[in-house]
């Protein structure tokens, strides 16, 4: 991956919030937390944007577009349709309250509850089989967050406020990719194991990819099998070379396929 501004930013954002767990749990534990936190970002962002786009006022603005969404989403002559409609398009919805942006305001004027982002990604978990036990292996309320429901809160927030920043969904390259692909080798080192016993390195996995992919780029239905896999970031690199990727089928772990 090169290093643009924008990805060193990123990086530096994702070492942060793991500076905040790795004192409590070890790094097999943290990165269900940051993938999981990263995501929910992703989704509510994307949800935001697309709201934008539906209700014809784009915006590249997270704020301006949670206060329309707020709107329409409290306007009884436009509640039910927006929302038909964004199920129809993302196949997921998140109350206003209950979006990243929101719930980072919360934070911020120190009103934040775990529970509300408990109900968001229950609210998800819920709109399709797709994501089904999706943050599953996220616990909120884990001692080793904090002793306290109130230390457990401010984990968490603190976690989120070093995330707040990132533009993952609106951002034109892969930004989610890309933080997965680091964060699967941040784990790897602070885990004590050799990345590649269950990490490619980025070079081999997109090399491996483009030989496998190899005229079959314009090519829809068929299926990748990696019997070494670990993390799934060589089968995530099919993406990147397929013109066809939704059609591409592979069997990889429920969140990381999520993140393609």
């Amino acid at each position: 991956m090169s290093e643009t501004p924008t990805s060193q930013a990123l990086y530096q954002a994702l070492w942060n919030s793991a500076d905040i767990l790795r004192s409590k749990m070890d790094a097999n534990e943290y990165k269900s937390y940051l993938l999981g936190l990263v995501f929910y970002k992703y989704l509510s962002d994307k949800m935001l944007f697309e709201v934008a786009k539906i209700m014809e006022e784009p915006t590249d603005d997270l704020e301006q577009a949670l206060e329309l969404y707020r709107r329409y989403y409290t306007d009884e002559e436009t509640h039910e349709d927006l929302i038909d409609v964004i199920m129809d398009q993302m196949s997921y919805s998140i109350e206003p309250d209950l979006t990243f942006t929101a719930l980072i305001a919360t934070i911020n004027d120190g009103t934040f509850q775990l529970e509300s982002l408990a109900q968001g990604f229950r609210d998800i978990e819920r709109s399709d089989d797709l994501f089904e036990n999706l943050f599953e292996d996220i616990d909120l309320y884990s001692k080793k967050l904090g002793a306290t429901p109130q230390k457990q809160n401010q984990t968490i927030a603190s976690v989120m406020k070093e995330l707040a920043g990132l533009d993952i969904a609106g951002h034109a390259g892969d930004m989610l990719g890309d933080a997965y692909e680091y964060l699967i080798g941040q784990f790897a080192s602070d885990s004590g194991k050799k990345a590649g016993e269950f990490y490619t390195p980025q070079p081999v996995a997109k090399l491996m990819t483009r030989i496998a992919l190899q005229g079959r780029e314009d090519q829809k239905g068929f299926s990748l099998y990696d019997p070494t896999m670990g993390s799934g970031s060589l089968l995530l690199n099919a993406k990147k070379y397929s013109h066809q990727p939704g059609t591409v089928r592979s069997s990889i772990p429920r969140l990381t396929t999520s993140l393609a």
